[in-house]
């Protein structure tokens, strides 16, 4: 019986898994070398960045891009636009910025209190949000997210503070003084290049290729025998979670809390920075975190209507550069190379 080659493929023996495991594939040597000259990459460009700008933004970049790698997982990988991800990120500050209120000032006690809530979160609502698609996902996001900013501004305003908020303030655990914004910079720097190295590790894995999977034909996938209400579930839990953490961190640098790290407006931003940066690549997550907080940062310091200019740029990128900035510039960078053989990794 002959092969066939036209419209499907061979699939893989477990000898040249094993191989492909070994020899430099996503789990081989090769992807472990790939991943330390990106986390040193991340990590010496917001060293650079950081005497350029004042150490204070790019510890607020780097917040923001931990946050815009949890939006992308689930908009660029798996294909689900929420308009009410920053619940997750108010859950994670207000979870954490309570307990240190009202229970304890260990810092590391209430990043895991924090990051805790805003899984449980996602675990409950993901239930039910992962069974809508399209513009339904995106309104019921935006629902529930307006339904917890009520409940911090309103009734809840006797443990919330209100609209004022409330600050908090985290005792010192040796030489992590969580005041200092050194020590800030230093904590946030680690969180964000742990959150790209387990992110990355996630998504070119197995499961990545799945959920990638779920976003080209949903219904292949499920015909081909995969639990596809599990997988998506799992990666909105996942999602929730870093959004939880970036809150977390977002509270201990402020040392105080309030109802706007839950504004269904500043959604808006997230959405802008996955475009601009390339959804569908944590690489684009970064670029475009950044680029959206050098523009919200700076271009309104000269220019009143900077929206506008925002505005403006998000066409062009959607109309001509469709992959984004990091899509831009790895087709420039074939382009460069010229034809040659594609090795999947």
């Amino acid at each position: 019986m002959k092969e066939q080659t036209s419209g499907q493929q061979r699939a893989p023996d477990n000898q040249s898994y094993e191989s492909g495991k070994t020899s430099g594939g996503i789990y081989g040597p090769a992807a472990s070398r790939t991943a330390w000259r990106d986390l040193l990459a991340i990590g010496i460009a917001f060293l650079v960045l950081a005497p350029i700008i004042s150490v204070n933004r790019v510890t607020d970049f780097m917040i923001f891009c931990i946050f815009a790698m949890s939006f992308d997982l689930m908009y660029g990988y798996m294909g689900r636009l929420s308009f009410g991800h920053l619940l997750f990120l108010g859950t994670g500050a207000y979870a954490s910025g309570l307990f240190i209120k009202y229970f304890s000032s260990n810092p590391l006690l209430a990043m895991l209190v924090g990051i805790l809530a805003a899984c449980l979160l996602g675990m409950g609502i993901g239930l039910i949000m992962v069974r809508a698609t399209g513009a339904c996902f995106s309104l019921m996001a935006l629902a529930f997210n307006q339904i917890g900013f009520f409940l911090v501004l309103s009734p809840l305003r006797g443990i919330t503070g209100g609209e004022d908020g409330f600050g908090i303030h985290a005792q010192p655990l040796g030489f992590l003084n969580f005041a200092s914004k050194n020590t800030m910079f230093v904590v946030v720097l680690g969180g964000i290049l742990l959150t790209f190295y387990l992110l990355k590790r996630l998504t070119l894995s197995p499961y990545g290729i799945m959920i990638r999977s779920i976003k080209e034909d949903e219904t292949r996938v499920r015909f081909l025998g995969y639990n596809t209400y599990f997988y998506k579930w799992l990666t909105f839990v996942v999602a929730s979670s870093v959004a939880g953490f970036a809150g977390v961190l977002s509270a201990l640098n402020y040392n105080y809390v309030n109802p706007n790290v839950m504004d269904v407006h500043q959604n808006v931003g997230v959405v802008f920075a996955c475009l601009i940066g390339g959804a569908g690549n944590m690489y684009g997550a970064i670029i475009g975190g950044v680029a959206y907080m050098m523009i919200s940062n700076y271009l309104a310091i000269y220019i009143h209507r900077w929206e506008m200019f925002l505005g403006f740029s998000l066409l062009i990128i959607v109309f001509r550069f469709r992959k984004g900035i990091w899509g831009s510039l790895q087709g420039l960078g074939q382009y460069m190379r010229g034809p040659r053989s594609v090795q999947v990794q």
